[in-house]
């Protein structure tokens, strides 16, 4: 089953409540949230009234915020090329 994944991009500050409600009803409530909803006319119809304000694509399955968060976070650690003691060694 296929989902739109939606991030808002634009804040919703100073327009109608009309675009509002929408943000809303698609469960958006600040910038860079992401939200997933599966394909239907419905949803698509809510998209088009506020595609100025989102990104939207169409993912395969819904993430949860768990594994979204988990996708945001860097590589734990970091790796050494050369030992230090080496790296002295060879400059002398």
């Amino acid at each position: 089953m296929a989902f739109f994944k939606i991030t808002q991009i634009r804040s919703a500050i100073g327009l109608p409540k009309k675009t509002t409600g929408v943000l809303k009803a698609l469960g958006l409530r600040k910038r860079m949230a992401t939200v997933f909803h599966p394909v239907s006319p419905q949803v698509a119809g809510q998209i088009m009234a506020i595609k100025e304000l989102v990104a939207v694509s169409e993912v395969e399955q819904a993430l949860t915020k768990s594994e979204m968060r988990a996708n945001r976070r860097p590589d734990p650690g970091y790796y050494i090329e050369t030992p230090a003691s080496e790296a002295f060694d060879a400059r002398i």
